[in-house]
């Protein structure tokens, strides 16, 4: 419906209570419609959410986009049709029939937000935790890109709805602890306390005081009746002043308004039916049929979310008044594309490392690879979770991020790997920054939940974890990761890169900063491997996932697949083989989702129509997909060990010699199969 709203409009002519419950039951007649979804959330905060939206929140509904809007995340994601209500009634891309279409194929507004498909919606949520955690790495963002661009240009709040059951989970933690830490005071989290999970009450699980929680950890906290507007409205408006981040518990009615099921689990995660839809419109005193909201409350939904227009035109004319010098800055921190001093100097290392052909680790070549590209990029922001020295993510010039020192481009995360990952989605999100964060990689599951997320919302952040094999050696099997490379490999649009030289670590970073769309995975090795690659001005070969290393004159017998430590030793297999008249081609194979996206023709090219044995220190996980029947698999069948390095390797198998025996098995087998 349009509507056309006069700036002379009175908003203060429609009751709060008109407002609100124009979203409670545009969220029960879409849940009703869909039969599934969850109104206990939006009937319990529609009040909270109103007082946001309609008296503090900076947005403007035409352009969803503007930089120095607030962020608004729903970390309690379930709850999405709060969500699709308010972008609908503020005149946001969300139409009734998007509403109508809830859940639905296709739809504008499907069960959980997803950044990326309604407009409007800051980021994905939905697994219990991740918004919160994310919307730290906003807010983090915020005080950053402020550092940088002054007042004029970023000055805004984050915001987030969150949940009990965002509370329990343990990354919340995790996020709140590094947000009190670094007194992240543009920060409000609107907690909505109203004790219900889905079991029942949450006192069968937790009795925590979230308030002395939160202020244990450096938050400004406070609890208001979520259902009272004007002592939200206080509220917000005095956390807004502090210099600490803010928790407002707000004590609310889970299905707030429905007789039957409000204050109960029931409310939960089911429609309310149609007997209960009634008698919530009874007793809320909104007569108006499904989906029907009328003109006055329309109207003034309208204006709120056309009001920020004003906001918005200053902030272009402060833009516009700036310094040349000032915009291509804030223009180049947004898009943050990579610029001609970055291939410069990506150039003069690969030059530098395919001449000097180190022997070293290619988490040490990844550190070489950042101390010459860090300060090319603007918005391009390392981190470690507290193994700064072993992941080799610190880049010369590089400051720390501080409490009240912003203007750094290092973060010390803690021990928080999840709340780390989640945190480096948000500042992606937020727009300006290229994060990478760096852990070892069978520390990869702690991660894993947000970097699942960031590869569905396509975000270009970077891990970088290292210690990525048994070649980590002493400290066992607890930190050897065997499994891991497979559990990243089958994440949709995730990019997995195992590097096998300095060379291939620096094109692997080349791909990593090159995919805009996508997030990416470095695992690097901790010991010393040697540099094959001596191609200084060589296309990025890396690019292409797999390609032929050693290709015997007068065509192969065998093909040999391996990735990172392993490709030295393969190289050396296929000297053994050599010796034998057996014709070893050598196949590097640094990112499989990469030469999956090869051309046929390139791929057949590469593997060859012989016999193929793959080496890698891992499980097999997908392996067999590019052996094929007659292939063989060197690496791990289980875990791993405590010793030193290349005692594990012998042990296990994952020998120059083990490879070769391997090789004649396959090809014998492929001779058997023809001669039968």
């Amino acid at each position: 419906m349009n509507i056309s709203v006069h700036a002379e409009a009175d908003l203060t002519a429609v009751a709060h209570n008109d407002l609100a419950n124009a979203v409670r039951f545009l969220a029960v007649d879409a849940i009703e419609t869909a039969q599934s979804g969850h109104p206990g959330l939006p009937m319990g905060m529609a009040d909270v959410a109103t007082v946001l939206f309609s008296r503090f929140l900076k947005f403007d509904s035409a352009h969803p986009n503007w930089p120095d809007r607030d962020r608004f995340v729903l970390s309690a994601g379930h709850g999405s049709m709060l969500l699709y209500a308010l972008l609908h009634l503020t005149g946001g891309d969300v139409s009734i029939d998007d509403l109508k279409a809830f859940r639905q194929w296709g739809s504008k507004t499907p069960g959980h937000p997803e950044y990326g498909h309604t407009p409007g919606v800051e980021t994905t949520t939905g697994p219990l935790g991740q918004g919160i955690a994310t919307a730290v790495g906003m807010a983090l963002a915020e005080r950053m890109a402020n550092a940088r661009h002054g007042d004029g240009l970023v000055d805004h709040f984050t915001y987030v709805i969150a949940g009990d059951g965002c509370l329990m989970e343990g990354v919340s933690q995790e996020a709140i602890s590094l947000a009190g830490h670094l007194q992240l005071n543009r920060l409000i989290v609107l907690f909505d306390d109203n004790g219900i999970s889905i079991d029942g009450p949450t006192s069968l699980a937790t009795s925590d005081d979230q308030l002395a929680r939160f202020a244990a950890s450096g938050w400004s906290v406070r609890r208001v009746d979520g259902h009272d507007p004007e002592a939200i409205a206080q509220a917000i408006a005095e956390e807004r002043e502090t210099a600490k981040p803010s928790l407002i518990a707000c004590r609310t009615i889970i299905g707030y308004g429905a007789p039957d099921r409000q204050g109960t689990e029931k409310a939960h995660g089911a429609p309310l039916g149609t007997e209960q839809s009634a008698a919530a419109r009874r007793t809320l005193g909104w007569d108006y049929q499904p989906f029907v909201v009328p003109i006055p409350v329309l109207k003034a939904w309208r204006m709120i979310g056309q009001r920020g227009q004003v906001a918005r035109l200053a902030w272009l004319d402060r833009y516009e008044c700036a310094t040349p010098e000032q915009r291509e800055l804030f223009i180049e921190g947004k898009a943050v594309a990579l610029p001609s001093a970055y291939a410069q100097a990506s150039a003069k290392l690969r030059e530098r490392f395919a001449t000097e052909r180190p022997k070293i680790a290619t988490r040490q070549a990844s550190q070489q690879v950042l101390d010459g590209i860090a300060a090319t990029i603007p918005g391009f922001v390392g981190g470690s979770a507290d193994l700064t020295h072993s992941n080799l993510t610190h880049a010369k010039g590089q400051a720390p991020v501080k409490r009240g020192t912003f203007a750094g481009d290092y973060i010390h995360f803690g021990i928080r790997e999840h709340g780390m990952a989640a945190a480096m989605n948000g500042l992606a999100l937020h727009g300006g920054f290229i994060p990478y964060g760096g852990t070892f990689l069978a520390f990869s599951d702690y991660s894993r939940p947000a970097i699942r997320l960031a590869a569905l919302m396509r975000l270009r952040v970077i891990h970088v974890m290292t210690h990525d094999s048994i070649g980590l050696g002493e400290d066992g099997p607890t930190h050897q990761p065997v499994e891991h490379l497979a559990a990243l490999r089958v994440i949709p649009n995730l990019l997995v890169f195992r590097p096998a030289d300095a060379v291939e670590t620096l094109e692997a970073w080349e791909c990593a900063l090159g995919a805009e769309d996508r997030p990416s995975v470095l695992c690097l090795s901790r010991q010393a491997l040697p540099t094959f690659r001596s191609d200084a001005r060589g296309r990025n070969r890396t690019a292409r996932g797999a390609y032929l290393v050693v290709t015997p004159d007068g065509g192969r017998d065998v093909t040999l697949i391996a990735t990172g430590s392993e490709v030295s030793i393969a190289l050396e297999a296929a000297r053994l083989l050599a010796t034998e008249h057996i014709r070893a081609a050598v196949v590097s194979a640094p990112c499989f989702a990469l030469f999956e996206e090869q051309p046929e023709d390139y791929r057949a090219t590469v593997l060859g129509t012989v016999p193929r044995v793959g080496i890698e220190a891992a499980v097999p996980g997908d392996w067999p997909r590019w052996l094929g029947t007659d292939g063989e698999f060197v690496g791990m069948r289980g875990f791993g060990a405590s010793a030193p390095a290349p005692v594990l390797y012998r042990e296990f198998g994952i020998t120059p010699q083990s490879i070769a025996e391997a090789a004649r098995r396959s090809v014998a087998r492929r001779n058997e199969g023809k001669a039968a």
